[in-house]
């Protein structure tokens, strides 16, 4: 009979929902909220691990490489989620951060049967897309999912930066990689079911690292999403908002400089700050790789960053 210690952290079960058969519906979720109080509080403890492997990302970035996420199940689709975010909050290209997921997108919906148990399959998604400029990071609850680590040991074949988020300690994935993420959130409540607290845990911090990563990058300038892609109504208002805000014109300007600028909140703002056309504010930002704050400060370094 194996010992509990065998037992994976995130497979145990959760002495509090022992009876969640019988529990009210007003129990069933103020447990789930007590228990997802204790997410935020567990991130913290790996807060130091977090910001190394978004400073590791940003120099990849820099260097003209591009960020993979690696997961199956839970873990692929939320790492799926978040690069699919990035294009049309961050405005970068649809190839910067990219989700990869056992059994490929179909597994975005169904399940994908024994996907997730190959090393194989994992190593060929990553020899097929990867290359020795990028960045990858794994994502398995378990730490131990045989794709994630088929991706993890043919990156490293390439020598190229590797990462990981798990929520158990010392595991396989772990050992594997330059940056391993650890965060142990503990038993769920419907034992062994990781879409619930491992996977808030996950989506919490690759909240973080996209984020942090894109600011780094010069993708939002103050706290304002600068480079938002505004593809409908909302973010067409929202635009002409932070025109305003940035360059104190009416409202009326800001809608023309955001025209003659194709949308492109940095290029109207540069337009008004700098007083240049559409081609020559496009022109300085390419030549600062696309950084707003650079650009702006570079040509006009009388602008405060506090105003």
């Amino acid at each position: 009979m194996s010992s509990n210690h065998s037992i994976l952290n995130t497979e145990m079960r959760n002495e509090k929902s022992n009876q969640l058969h019988q529990f009210s519906t007003m129990e069933i979720i103020r447990l789930m909220n007590e228990e997802d109080k204790t997410v935020p509080e567990n991130i913290s403890l790996v807060l130091p691990e977090i910001r190394q492997v978004i400073d590791v990302a940003v120099e990849t970035l820099q260097k003209g490489g591009r960020l993979f996420y690696f997961g199956a199940g839970t873990s692929g689709r939320l790492g799926v989620l978040d690069a699919s975010e990035c294009p049309p909050t961050f405005g970068v290209p649809h190839d910067l951060v990219n989700g990869k997921i056992a059994g490929g997108d179909r597994a975005l919906r169904f399940p994908i049967e024994n996907a997730e148990d190959s090393k194989e399959i994992g190593a060929n998604d990553v020899n097929q897309s990867v290359s020795n400029k990028d960045m990858v990071i794994g994502i398995a609850s378990s730490g131990r999912t045989p794709y994630v680590l088929g991706a993890i040991e043919a990156s490293n074949k390439l020598h190229i930066p590797t990462a990981s988020i798990s929520c158990n300690t010392n595991t396989p994935l772990s050992k594997l990689v330059d940056y391993p993420i650890e965060v142990l959130v503990g038993p769920e409540i419907v034992t062994g079911s990781t879409r619930l607290k491992a996977g808030t845990s996950q989506k919490m911090i690759l909240n973080m690292i996209s984020t942090a990563v894109m600011i780094k990058l010069g993708k939002v300038y103050k706290n304002l999403m600068v480079n938002v892609q505004a593809s409908n109504e909302k973010l067409r208002r929202r635009a002409i908002s932070m025109i305003q805000e940035l360059t104190d014109v009416t409202e009326k300007e800001a809608a023309i400089f955001n025209k003659e600028a194709n949308g492109d909140v940095r290029v109207a703002c540069l337009m008004i700050l700098l007083d240049v056309d559409a081609e020559k504010a496009f022109h300085l930002l390419e030549q600062n790789n696309q950084h707003f704050s650079d650009t702006l400060h570079q040509h006009s370094p009388n602008i405060s960053n506090t105003n």
